[in-house]
């Protein structure tokens, strides 16, 4: 009996956790509904769904003088604070019936998961990051777009400050462009950004890593920078010799360099082929995804560390998932 590396590593590792962001609208919802496209364990997951309440309470009054104190304040304010204290509870109660519908989607479609559900108030960006960062998660999920988007060309400004900030991997949700229903056991069309560097490569293992339906495919992609020659230089045959044996050796390399990751996708039971193209990698992985019909794009990290990668993958996988039709993850290392 064939075991593949999936299985191996369901062994031993620990529970898989999670962050789900959800504020009931449509993009949230693909988020939620692309959990089950995302290769996720049927089990051993720690799932934990937060809703964001964009409101801001005064301080309570405390001991030390600091907070709000009424006594500070004619009746007029003290009325208007009690007003805005009341929508302000009434949005905060929304947001924990949201967290609540959410968590009970997410069992109904991963009974071996543990799930909970939270609600707060603030800055969506910044408490969901801030609850992350206590929680430890693998992944944060969360929809392309918030409430107050206006379209798809721009990245919502809260999943793009997650994407750029987070210190976790995580997925933009914009839903499956397949069409295909989550439950049909068809395989899965994922697409990995590949470039050779250690980011990618944990991209590849992250990837392996996950439980996908039988028969799924994966396409590593990479994409070479060709060195264009002038247009007097197209009718040298040096020139134009030099510059075709440059691409020619350039993409021989990558196949070498590849051999490993393609081979770690296999062992994992994943059908896979390596494809090199010229260009922007940015425009290369969401055409690519776009003509095959990919259910996922993965980007890793580059060799940089702290603050500075973060930053780097944040803008290209902001980059990419602003313009693909597919989910967007982008991977890091939390170790």
């Amino acid at each position: 009996m064939t075991i593949h590396l999936p299985q191996l590593i369901g062994e031993w590792r620990k529970a898989m956790k999670i962050v789900v962001g959800y504020d009931g609208s449509g993009p949230s919802g693909k988020a939620l509904d692309d959990l089950a496209y995302a290769g996720l364990p049927a089990t051993g997951v720690e799932a934990l769904v937060i809703s964001v309440a964009e409101v801001w309470m005064p301080p309570a009054n405390q001991v030390n003088g600091n907070g709000f104190n009424k006594d500070d304040f004619p009746d007029s304010i003290n009325d208007l604070v009690e007003k805005r204290q009341k929508i302000a509870e009434n949005v905060i109660h929304e947001a924990e019936l949201l967290s609540r519908y959410a968590k009970e989607k997410i069992a109904a479609e991963f009974p071996g998961w543990e799930v909970t559900a939270e609600a707060t108030n603030g800055s969506p960006g910044w408490e969901i990051l801030a609850r992350a960062n206590s929680f430890k998660p693998a992944l944060i999920v969360v929809g392309s777009q918030g409430r107050n988007a206006f379209g798809r060309i721009l990245l919502g400004s809260i999943s793009h400050k997650i994407l750029t900030e987070a210190k976790c991997s995580v997925r933009v949700a914009r839903g499956n462009a397949s069409g295909r229903p989550a439950a049909d056991g068809k395989p899965r069309k994922i697409i990995v950004g590949f470039d050779g560097s250690m980011g990618s490569k944990i991209a590849v293992s992250e990837v392996a890593s996950r439980n996908w339906n039988k028969g799924s495919e994966v396409s590593l992609v990479t994409a070479v920078q060709s060195l264009v020659p002038s247009t007097i230089g197209r009718f040298i045959p040096p020139v134009r010799d030099w510059v075709e044996s440059d691409l020619g050796s350039e993409k021989e390399w990558m196949e070498k360099i590849a051999d490993s990751s393609i081979k770690k996708l296999e062992d994992a039971g994943l059908r896979v082929k390596l494809e090199i193209e010229e260009g922007n990698p940015k425009e290369i992985l969401v055409n690519k995804a776009a003509k095959w019909r990919a259910d996922s794009i993965f980007v890793g990290a580059h060799s940089y560390s702290g603050m500075v990668e973060r930053l780097l993958i944040g803008s290209t996988a902001s980059a990419i998932a602003e313009r693909a039709a597919c989910s967007v993850e982008a991977v890091r290392s939390t170790e």
